[in-house]
């Protein structure tokens, strides 16, 4: 994560995804998470990197691991837009290791305090294995659809642009590459928790994530995404796998004379065992709740996107939109119209024109916006035309509805035309 704070800011994606947008978009019942303006952001990301090398380094661990989960996941809720499924994920894992042990072995705090603990309990790794089986499972069954499976959508759009690469470009184009590469998809999300938990197994699969996310990596814009669940998956080796690697990284510390002899404890204890239990037990309750509430909406999930955050539904759609929004005034009945790119960076205006809550979103903010201009009452509908996995465009919203008067909320939103 902090090589990941370094990236983003030698991008310049601090500036253009939080600095330059004159509006954000929020999570539902996180309104009151606003920017905290240009010098607040760098000071947030500032937070970020020196806790993520606490963090890292076991220096002040406690108190890094909550500062970096409370900058992190403040920044990722300024603004829906930026959402990514692995963003999500390093919030969860930054809060559970607020309640983990993690600094009392080969960590500065373990020299400071002049011990080091040889023995936790399981539950510590077991809570970690459990979130990453969650999320290869979870993305292994939404996989399970009929476009993925039967029609190899989205792969059969994508793969194509990649056929200018030496030695495999030619076969991008081939039809039967995108069904292998999303038969291959699926049964790998469906399996790979079960081989990475069983030992003898364990070797072989973890050279399957490494290639599968090596070469995700290397076709798609997916960031840092890959290298965290590579460095993550390595919990699944046995205790004695980390044992020889740690040894080997002290000889080479204490050949330089950075580690000195300190005592050691056997097994961990807390009198907050108990609690972080219960914590733990809760946590896991509801990652394993979040995914199944799309369930709870009518119509196509890849459409309405009602439930579709939070559920490891990773690259599953290729959708594309274009928005006009058509405004009146209701006192002297003259009309226009307004367009996302007037007052959206390019990013944002591409997330809303086919996420229906950000059109929501978004016609409140223009309200708002000629309210102050003098126009106080407006009724503005949205004509929003989507197209899903190459498919032809479809109008998303029903443009006849003024969505002034209409409220996000859990609900199923009515006001989104059927597929």
């Amino acid at each position: 994560m902090f090589i990941s704070v370094i990236r983003f800011v030698l991008n310049g994606w601090i500036k253009t995804q939080y600095i330059d947008p004159e509006f954000h978009f929020s999570y539902y019942g996180f309104f009151w998470i606003s920017n905290p303006g240009e010098a607040g952001i760098y000071l947030l990301f500032t937070i970020m990197a020196l806790t993520s090398l606490g963090v890292t380094l076991g220096l002040f661990y406690r108190i890094s691991a909550v500062l970096f989960f409370i900058s992190f996941t403040y920044v990722e809720l300024i603004d829906v837009t930026n959402y990514l499924n692995h963003y999500y994920f390093v919030s969860l894992v930054a809060f559970l290791m607020i309640w983990m042990p993690a600094h009392l072995g080969f960590s500065f705090d373990s020299r400071r305090k002049g011990f080091s603990i040889t023995q936790i309990p399981y539950g510590y790794v077991l809570i970690i294995q459990l979130l990453l089986s969650m999320v290869y499972f979870y993305a292994g069954l939404a996989k399970l659809n009929p476009e993925w499976m039967l029609e190899a959508l989205p792969l059969r759009i994508w793969l194509p642009m990649y056929s200018h690469l030496p030695l495999v470009g030619g076969l991008m184009n081939e039809l039967w590459m995108a069904y292998a590469f999303s038969w291959f998809g699926a049964i790998y999300d469906l399996s790979i928790p079960f081989l990475l938990f069983y030992s003898r197994t364990r070797p072989y699969a973890f050279i399957a994530v490494v290639v599968f996310h090596i070469s995700t990596w290397l076709l798609f814009p997916i960031g840092m995404f890959p290298f965290i669940m590579i460095l993550a998956t390595t919990i699944f080796f046995s205790p004695k796998s980390h044992k020889k690697v740690l040894s080997h990284l002290k000889s080479i510390f204490s050949q330089k004379g950075f580690l000195n002899p300190i005592s050691r404890r056997t097994l961990y204890k807390t009198n907050y065992q108990k609690l972080i239990w219960s914590i733990f037990t809760v946590f896991l309750i509801v990652q394993m709740a979040l995914p199944l509430r799309a369930f709870l909406y009518p119509g196509k999930l890849f459409w309405t996107e009602q439930g579709y955050r939070f559920s490891w539904r990773v690259m599953l759609m290729e959708k594309a939109g274009y928005a006009i929004f058509h405004i009146k005034d209701k006192k002297t009945g003259r009309e226009w119209e307004d367009y996302a790119s007037d007052h959206l960076s390019a990013m944002q205006a591409k997330q809303m024109s086919t996420q229906p809550d950000l059109i929501l979103q978004f016609v409140h903010y223009l309200k708002q916006r000629w309210a102050d201009q003098g126009y106080e009452d407006v009724e503005i509908r949205a004509e929003v035309y989507v197209s899903l996995n190459g498919g032809v465009n479809r109008l998303l919203v029903d443009s006849n509805i003024d969505l002034t008067q209409i409220k996000d909320s859990f609900g199923h939103k009515t006001w989104i035309l059927p597929y």
